[in-house]
C-alpha cells in the first residue's frame, strides 16, 4: 500500500487482492488506485509519502539482490524524507520455534502449511482445502530477516531505520517476538 497525499495506491501481483482491496475500498468510501505489477519493477518516482508493506509481503525471491531492488524500487517511488513501514516474520522468532506443519481455519478454508527451514529461508507449501473437498497447492520461498540483517538491507537501499517493534502493539522486539516490524526513512 502506498500513501499519496490524500488517498492511497494499492500495488500487487495478485489481481484477487486487489479486487478485494478495490472492493473494500468502496465499501469504506476509500479513494483507492490499484496497480497490478511486480514488486521488484516498480515505475514511480517521488510520488508517495509513505509505503506499507505488511504481513511478509516481502522476502520472496531466491536471491537477495532481488529483495534489495525492491527496497529501492520503494525508495525511488517515495518522496524526499518519506517513509516506510515494514512487517515481516522475526527470524530470530522462526528458528527457536520452528514448527514443521500447521493447520489453520481461516475464511471458510483449512490450511495447511508444510515447511522446510533452511539457513537464509523457509520453503512453505500451502495447502487450501474448501469445505467442499477442493485443494488447491501453493509453494514458495520467504527469506527471514532480523534486526540487524533487515537494517543492513534498509541502509543499503538509502533508509534510515527509525524504530524496531515486535507487535502492532508496539512491544520491544525480542527474540520471542513473531513479527518483525520497522519505520524507516528515506534519506537519499
Amino acid at each position: 500500500m502506498c500513501i499519496r497525499d490524500s488517498s492511497l495506491t494499492a500495488y500487487d501481483f495478485s489481481a484477487d487482492y486487489l479486487r478485494e482491496a478495490a472492493k473494500r475500498a468502496r465499501k469504506m468510501k476509500v479513494n483507492l488506485r490499484t496497480v497490478r505489477g511486480d514488486m521488484r519493477k516498480l515505475k514511480f518516482k517521488n510520488e508517495f509519502s509513505a509505503v506499507i508493506n505488511l504481513f511478509t509481503s516481502f522476502g520472496y525471491f531466491t536471491k537477495i539482490s532481488e529483495d534489495l531492488k525492491v527496497l529501492n524500487g520503494i525508495n525511488k517511488a517515495l518522496k524526499k524524507g518519506g517513509l516506510l513501514l515494514m512487517d515481516l516474520l522475526n527470524a530470530d522468532f522462526v528458528l527457536k520455534s520452528f514448527h514443521p506443519k500447521n493447520w489453520l481455519f481461516t475464511e471458510k478454508k483449512w490450511l495447511l502449511e508444510e515447511r522446510k527451514l533452511f539457513r537464509d529461508g523457509i520453503i512453505s507449501t500451502w495447502i487450501l482445502i474448501s469445505k467442499r473437498g477442493q485443494a488447491r497447492k501453493k509453494t514458495f520461498f520467504i527469506r527471514l530477516y532480523n534486526r540487524a540483517k533487515l537494517g543492513l538491507m534498509l541502509k543499503k537501499a538509502g533508509f534510515r531505520p527509525l524504530r524496531f517493534w515486535g507487535d502492532f502493539r508496539g512491544s520491544h522486539l525480542s527474540p520471542r517476538s513473531n513479527r518483525l516490524i520497522v519505520l524507516a526513512q528515506k534519506i537519499k
